[in-house]
């Protein structure tokens, strides 16, 4: 779904998973320094929008969800995981209840497939699951914004600020009016300073919480009742988790990023030495220079240099070994 904020000076089209916004509108740096200073918005019209209505939607959601939302307040934002039978991560919302209805934003394209599975466990439940991408967009408002937000808009407040479910014939008017409006890199460059995972990006076929550090954040450990909560309770109170997410400070001397899924070596062992894990987010931070977040393995020594590729890399710990 093509954002009209596109149409705006010096857009440049995101590829990928994130087709559909801008990446940048002529200017990264100024873009992250606005965001960084509480000005401006970000265009996530992209991120698929789910809802469910009716009397049982918190209690209903709360045998489903890695998070407890069965007594969530009105107002107040989470998010939650769905995981495999096997503890996999398969989908990621970002929730918010106003008092009559569970807004999430999930990633792009997510959607079908998750309104699928909420539809095959509603059974006897008095709930209704609808895909709301074509009617909201989701807007981002920086931690420390003084942009208002539309009387009666659903709204996710948290520490790294405020996601504004929008009705999109709505979206071009409240960017014109509480711009500028920066593009996805300069959002993802300081989600990749924050440490913040993203599904697809962060996670493969085979993650599970603990090595992304959701566990508190989107799984709570004082609940049972969901798929996959036997791999969560196992790995928590008997073992480890084979990988751990780790923040990367880059060599500020390479032209190009290494994209996602460039393998990570010992930088000892150099290019051609065994993988021990993958870049998962690379970025160009307005401070910090080149940063990335990456997946290794549990046991890489946590002062071990890394190459990422032939990039040198210094990691800082997420996860804990």
């Amino acid at each position: 779904m093509k954002s009209p904020l596109l149409s705006l000076p010096g857009a440049v089209p995101a590829e990928g998973v994130d087709e559909g916004v801008a990446a940048h509108y002529g200017d990264l740096f100024r873009e992250q320094r606005a965001l960084a200073d509480g000005a401006g918005l970000v265009d996530l019209s992209h991120r698929g929008v789910v809802t469910v209505t009716g009397a049982d939607r918190l209690s209903w959601l709360h045998l489903l969800l890695t998070q407890h939302v069965s007594e969530l307040p009105a107002g107040r934002a989470t998010e939650a995981l769905i995981l495999s039978a096997n503890g996999h991560i398969e989908h990621a919302l970002y929730l918010v209840d106003d008092g009559e209805t569970m807004w999430a934003h999930v990633e792009p394209g997510t959607q079908d497939a998750l309104v699928a599975y909420l539809e095959s466990m509603k059974f006897f439940y008095r709930v209704e699951v609808a895909d709301r991408t074509a009617e909201f967009a989701v807007v981002h408002l920086p931690a420390g914004s003084i942009a208002p937000v539309p009387e009666g808009a659903a709204v996710r407040e948290t520490p790294h600020g405020r996601d504004v479910f929008l009705p999109r014939g709505e979206l071009s008017a409240y960017a014109e009016g509480n711009g500028p409006v920066a593009g996805l890199l300069a959002h993802e460059a300081l989600r990749v300073e924050q440490h913040r995972p993203r599904l697809a990006f962060e996670t493969d076929h085979r993650t599970i919480p603990h090595e992304l550090g959701w566990i508190g954040s989107a799984v709570h450990l004082q609940k049972g009742c969901y798929r996959g909560q036997e791999t969560v309770a196992r790995v928590q109170n008997l073992g480890k988790p084979p990988r751990r997410l780790v923040f990367l400070h880059l060599d500020g001397s390479e032209v190009h990023l290494p994209a996602h899924g460039t393998p990570l070596h010992l930088a000892a062992d150099g290019p051609e030495g065994r993988k021990l894990g993958f870049i998962t987010t690379s970025v160009r931070h307005h401070e910090l220079g080149p940063i990335a977040l990456g997946l290794i393995k549990r046991n890489v020594p946590l002062d071990a240099e890394l190459l990422a590729g032939t990039t040198a890399a210094a990691q800082e710990p997420v996860v804990t070994p």
